[in-house]
Formats: C-alpha cells, structure tokens, sequence
C-alpha cells in the first residue's frame, strides 16, 4: 500500500501535525506525497484551488508537500452550527444538514464518496499521508465509522497509533485503546509513536520497554515538545493570556464566541514580537486593549446574541469613545454593520451592531473563492486569502481588503480570510494603527521554517527503519 495512517488516542494529541511534518519530510526527499483526512469536524476551513472547502489542517498539510490543496484531501467535512446539528460538505460543497441523532448512520453512505477521493490521490501521489479523527476506541463511534478504523479497514491500510505524553496518563492511553479495538483493527497498528516529550529520555525508557512488552507493538519513536509557530485547527487558546504585556507595542484582544471560526487569521498578528494577542471569553478582559477583533463566525446569529447576552456592547461602546480599533472578519463584520437579513440560512433577520454602514444579506449558496490581488488601501501592497460565507454585503471596493469602514476610521470590516498572511500588507495597516514594528515576514515563510523544524525533528526520533517504508521506494509500508 502507498499510504501510512496516523490515528491517535484522543483528539489534541498531535495527528494533524504529525501528519504534516510526515509530509513535509517526505517531500524534501523528493516523494510526490499528499495529505488526507476522511472526515473533518472543524469550524475552521480553507478554500481550494478546485472551488470547494476543506479542513485547515488539510491546507496546512498541503503547504507542507509543496501543493495546492484540492477537496480530495478532505472530501467530509463537517462544521458544528449548534450542540446537535452541523453542516455537512461533501467534495468541498455544502450537501445539507448532519443531526446529532442521525450521525452515525448518515454518515455510513459517504464511505463511497470517502474511498473514491483516496483512490484518485492514490493514483497521482506516490504516497499518502492518512490523518484519523479523535480517537478510534470510542464504543458509541465505532458503528458505521469512516474517519478512523472503518476507513483503514476499507482502504487496508496500516495505521500508526500516537499518544501525547504531555498531556499525562500517555501509556494507558494507548495500552487501553488497543484492547478497545478488534481483533484485526490491532492487528492493522503497524506501530505507536508518542507525542510532545520533554525532559530526559533515560527516564522514559522503563516505561518504554513496559509498552512493547504489553501492547506486543513496535515504538517508531518519541517526539520531543516543539514550540512551532503552525496554525491550529482547534487550539486557538494559545494565544490565552491572563493579563496584557506591559512591553507591548499593540495590544490585541480577538473575542472568542462559541462559534468562533478562522481563528488562525490572528496567527500572523500574534507572531509579531511586539504585539500582545490574546484570546477572550468575558466582557471583562477584554480591557486593557488597543485593537479588538471580532473573528468569523460559524453561527452568526446566535454569536451576536451571545455578545449582547454578555456584556460586551457596553464594554465596545466604550473602547470606542475612548479611541479604540475595532475589526470584523467575515461574521465578525456582518455583526457590526446595521442589518442581517435572513430568509432562513441562520433562522431570521436580526439588528447588527450598526457601527459599520452595511447590510448583509444571507444567501443559500455559498461564496467560496480564492484571494491573489493587490490591496487598494491602504496600500497596494499583495493580499492572499479566501473567502468563505453566505452573507452578500454592499462592500465598498475602493477599500479592498476591507468592504467597509466606519467614517472615523475606527471600525473596519473584511470579508477576506488570511487577511494578514503577506507581511509587506500586514505591516502598511499596522502602521495606520500607529504601530511602526512590524517584522513583515510573511506568514507562509514562518509557516514553512516551522514545518521544516517538524521535520528535522521527526528524521531524527523516529525509527529508521520504520520511516524507510513511507519513502516512495518500490515495496511501501508492508505490514
């Protein structure tokens, strides 16, 4: 088989960026290597070069084997709109609606669609890089399961099972799934890896020598902490921070509503030396600030209801008299204008914000399209991202990247994702905000010396011998 799948014991324990750097390992030896994930559950998307939507990790994995991303790499996505329903995108368009009560057998019709994606990158890699979902010891999951064990038995595929020893009680986890899964789904874990050590190896190696003796299971190898500067696709709070830097230049406060999406547009923002960035979840600390950006938004509805619910108007009323910036991203900027007009995508008209002069239309067909132009303001310096929404807004192009501004200036809104990604653009706004620091590295340039980092480090922990079958030689990953 020409692909290797990477399952883990739980969701956060490292799958999406050890497939990554898998990846990107692989391509700097000169395999043709893709990504691909079955199914995504994230709120956080990117758009394709083929015009649809998939995971942002799965973009991120792209990146790393030096390709554009197509909507095989992620053919299931789903994107939680509420505790019980999500919207279901299938080949990078939306297909309807996923309830709660209904997941496991709705989703049991897409293995098709699933195996025939893998097929066609099967054909046009020389190998693939299989990303699982969670966990797969979950016994209410495992019933008409596509994204973890059901898929490697569909595929037969051999599946590397990894832990995360920095989140504690590593061993367990992975002697524990294995006795959860079958007969042949144990037999098909061709080896497990831990995740995120730190310390001194020689005190690991009891424990490691216990784990092969228990699971009966090769260990391809332990790697160790890195602190990678890679967007996350369900982490955002590691930009959390109790308190502002009283060294910060800019101090940015980015509201995190239940259904926060995008979150990684702040990432090049946060990476800058003198800005302090942090993620918020009460009114109250959304002070001391000289920037607030209000993120996109899954829900956009039922997010600005939880702004009113909260406090927050108050607390931005008064960030702005006192001269406060204020940005909107995509949802976070139809919040802010003065009206969303809803036949029934979110479930009715609501009042916005009014602080930007714009009314938003929602629209059943969704706009997905990939961003390559130049800014008209504030300079016409190169913009790169996507946009991905259902709302139709009266933009105003003379602003582009922004569709709207408030007359003071204060308040800015744009639909475009990724909107700081090119460091020559990020730094001519930043200086509009007084703030003259800017480093101007462009985000995909810190992302690839990351993802290089990942990847020197997986050459150097994990088992040759192992890593040998993933190479793109003639005989791959025989189990």
């Amino acid at each position: 088989m020409k692909a290797l799948m990477i399952q883990g014991t739980a969701s956060g324990v490292g799958k999406s960026v050890l497939v990554a750097g898998l990846c990107r390992l692989l391509a700097r030896r000169g395999v043709r290597v893709a990504p691909f994930k079955p199914q995504n559950m994230s709120n956080n998307a990117a758009v394709t070069v083929d015009g649809g939507e998939i995971g942002r990790a799965q973009a991120l994995q792209a990146i790393a084997c030096g390709i554009a991303p197509t909507v095989d790499m992620n053919p299931v996505l789903i994107k939680p709109e509420a505790d019980h329903r999500a919207q279901l995108i299938v080949r990078g368009q939306v297909t309807g609606q996923l309830q709660a009560k209904r997941f496991r057998q709705d989703r049991m019709v897409l293995l098709d669609t699933v195996l025939e994606s893998f097929a066609r990158l099967q054909a046009a890699y020389d190998v693939v890089i299989v990303e699982g979902a969670g966990s797969p010891a979950e016994p209410n999951l495992r019933e008409g399961d596509i994204a973890n064990m059901g898929f490697a038995e569909a595929a037969d595929l051999p599946v590397w099972l990894v832990g995360d020893i920095n989140r504690g009680g590593v061993f367990a986890a992975l002697k524990g799934t294995l006795d959860i899964l079958s007969a042949s789904e144990r037999a098909r874990v061709q080896a497990l890896l831990i995740n995120g050590f730190r310390g001194s190896s020689e005190l690991l190696q009891d424990a490691l020598d216990w784990l092969a003796q228990e699971s009966g299971k090769p260990l391809a190898g332990v790697v160790p902490w890195l602190d990678l500067d890679l967007p996350e696709e369900d982490a955002p709070y590691r930009h959390a921070a109790s308190s502002t830097s009283s060294d910060a230049a800019l101090r940015v406060a980015v509201i995190a509503y239940p259904r926060m999406s995008n979150h990684d547009d702040v990432d090049p923002l946060a990476a800058e030396a003198n800005i302090d960035l942090r993620f918020v979840r009460t009114a109250a600390e959304l002070q001391p600030a000289d920037l607030i950006i209000l993120p996109g938004s899954k829900h956009v509805a039922s997010d600005l209801a939880w702004l009113r619910a909260n406090g927050f108007v108050p607390q931005l009323q008064r960030h702005l008299r006192y001269g406060g910036q204020l940005l909107g991203i995509c949802g976070g900027m139809q919040m802010l204008g003065r009206s969303i007009d809803d036949d029934g995508i979110e479930g009715g008209s609501l009042q916005g914000l009014g602080w930007l002069d714009l009314q938003t239309t929602m629209q059943a067909e969704k706009q997905l399209r990939q961003i390559d132009q130049s800014a008209r303001y504030p300079a016409a310096h190169r913009v790169t991202g996507y946009e991905i929404h259902h709302g139709d807004s009266n933009a105003d192009p003379t602003l582009f990247p922004f569709a709207a501004a408030s007359a003071d200036q204060q308040v800015w809104g744009s639909y475009v994702h990724g909107l700081f990604a090119q460091g020559a653009f990020r730094r001519a706004w930043l200086a509009t905000l007084g703030f003259h620091q800017s480093d101007g590295a462009d985000q995909q340039t810190r992302t690839l010396a990351s993802l290089d980092r990942l990847a020197d480090a997986l050459e150097a922990s994990i088992d040759t011998q192992l890593l040998s079958r993933i190479r793109g030689r003639s005989r791959y990953l025989r189990y």
